[in-house]
């Protein structure tokens, strides 16, 4: 059956209006990386988020399979930027810490009430978390370490795309973070890494449900992909600012017993 002139008259001027809209919504491509974080920053809080020293979040850390999940701990997080950080899971009953101080760190295991050092690995992890994260990037402290490249656009979803920029650290570390094009809010951030046995693995974290604290917009919800697959989700229930920070938790303690009492933040 023929179409009626008039509702192919309606179908083009709505494919129109729409090539229009898409074309209004999505700025130009910047012709500089740094414009695409001077967006973010502008999105996240300006002047408030650049000046953030110290953060106290909680929530829920879970395990991820097959779309479903299939573990979960509570988590208590304490960061003083650029480089410390506690974390306190609880699960079962049981908690376990782990803290970190620029290159050294320590790990509390609850199941068997032992505290040791961290070993080279697990502090290398720990500042690759820091060097692939959006804070590092964003607030400039990668600066002296490595170079910004804006890659291009790259599509997001049905009719949106987003700015792709690329820091790439001296020692030849990579990692591609994506900004909507439209907005400039922070969606993914990509890296790659390697096993024990030298393979690789993609890394990809996206950012979800921006939450306003205090003037400045945190994501609520990051989904960490491996290789495509699901594999963790961190679930914020409350985020604090700039709270002083006792530089006593970021101690070693010599007795394990100490550790057992909630910290008090």
């Amino acid at each position: 059956m023929k179409q009626p002139v008039l509702l192919t008259s309606i179908v083009a001027i709505l494919f129109l209006w729409g090539q229009t809209s898409a074309h209004a919504q999505a700025p130009e491509p910047p012709d500089r990386p740094e414009a695409v974080i001077e967006r973010a920053v502008d999105y996240l809080g300006g002047e408030r988020y650049l000046n953030i020293t110290s953060q106290v979040s909680r929530g829920r850390f879970s395990l991820m399979k097959d779309g479903a999940v299939i573990s979960f701990q509570s988590f208590l997080d304490v960061i003083v930027f650029p480089d410390k950080e506690r974390t306190e899971f609880r699960g079962m009953g049981v908690k376990h810490i782990q803290t970190n101080v620029g290159n050294t760190g320590w790990v509390f295991d609850g199941t068997y009430e032992r505290i040791r050092d961290q070993d080279e690995k697990q502090v290398a992890n720990f500042h690759r978390g820091i060097r692939s994260s959006l804070d590092n990037l964003l607030r400039g402290q990668w600066r002296g370490e490595g170079k910004l490249a804006y890659v291009g656009r790259r599509q997001a979803s049905l009719g949106k795309r987003n700015d792709v920029i690329k820091l790439t650290y001296d020692d030849g570390f990579e990692v591609e973070f994506e900004f909507a094009a439209d907005t400039g809010v922070p969606a993914k951030a990509i890296h790659v890494r390697r096993n024990a046995d030298g393979e690789e693995f993609s890394e990809e974290d996206r950012y979800a449900q921006f939450v306003e604290v205090g003037g400045v917009r945190v994501p609520f919800i990051v989904d960490r992909f491996t290789n495509g697959a699901h594999s963790s989700r961190i679930n914020y229930q409350s985020v604090e600012f700039n709270k002083p920070i006792p530089a006593a938790i970021f101690e070693k303690p010599s007795n394990p017993k100490e550790l057992k009492k909630d910290l008090k933040i």
